[in-house]
């Protein structure tokens, strides 16, 4: 924990503290993975979004992720702008967008996804595949919990 900020030892051992820094550790392995394709975290987020719901409105998309609808304006404006996803009048509504990925977008997150994927496996490297379906059973308990 070499770029880990001093915290006495009552305090590293607490969950709280130790989540705190594996998620730090974590946001930044995937971030820089990403870099290496051009792409920001919230870019890949949104991508993995309109992947799955797509077509979807951008009011939908922004509701959905959790982003401000001026920010999701500008995510999208980036994604359109590099091929990624195509924004058409919603045929239902058309004073609405539809988002859709296009086919770079589906190429551009297979690699991607292959990048943010290696980054998770080198943050839980020091853990056997058991420990790592474990931690995430557990983490899922810890983020969700009662479900």
């Amino acid at each position: 924990m070499a770029d880990t900020p001093y915290a006495p030892s009552r305090i590293r051992a607490l969950p709280s503290w130790l989540l705190g820094r594996a998620a730090a550790r974590g946001h930044r392995l995937v971030a820089e993975a990403l870099a290496a394709e051009g792409m920001r975290m919230m870019h890949h987020a949104v991508l993995c979004a309109v992947a799955e719901l797509g077509p979807v409105s951008q009011a939908e998309l922004g509701r959905t992720v959790g982003i401000d609808p001026k920010d999701m304006v500008a995510i999208v404006n980036d994604l359109q702008k590099g091929g990624l996803v195509t924004r058409t009048p919603d045929a239902k509504d058309r004073r609405k967008n539809a988002i859709e990925i296009s086919a770079e977008g589906k190429r551009r997150l297979r690699r991607t996804e292959r990048l943010g994927d290696a980054a998770n496996a080198e943050l839980t490297a020091a853990l056997s595949d058991e420990e790592r379906a474990q931690l995430v059973a557990l983490l899922t308990r810890i983020v969700t919990p009662g479900e």
